[in-house]
């Protein structure tokens, strides 16, 4: 957990760098909800089906309903939010969003 807070935190300046993720919460929800959904739907199903398990001696203990680790809840939620503030900071520093140029064409060897 002292991990993920960390990554928070090195990450929250870039909100000012940035075009306000925190500012926009509706859109950080579209951008972080459908992850946490499918990563989390992922984990129930192994887990149910006993592919993986979580090591007690790296977690708190507290399982949410269908034995999910508190701490793989939270990483679902910390790790894209801290893509996004990146990603907007760093199309904050390039002053536009990248266009993709679809006139080069790319030569395969």
């Amino acid at each position: 957990m002292a991990l993920l807070l960390a990554c928070l935190l090195v990450t929250a300046p870039l909100e000012f760098r940035g075009a306000g993720v925190y500012r926009r919460p509706a859109r950080l929800a579209r951008a972080v909800l459908p992850v946490v959904a499918v990563f989390t739907a992922w984990d129930l199903a192994a887990i149910a089906r006993q592919h993986w398990d979580y090591n007690p001696e790296f977690v708190t203990g507290v399982r949410l309903p269908g034995a999910l680790p508190l701490e793989e809840l939270v990483f679902f939620v910390v790790i894209p939010i801290c893509a996004v503030l990146t990603y907007e900071a760093v199309t904050a520093l390039h002053g536009e969003r990248p266009a993709v140029d679809r006139s080069v064409e790319v030569e395969r060897t």
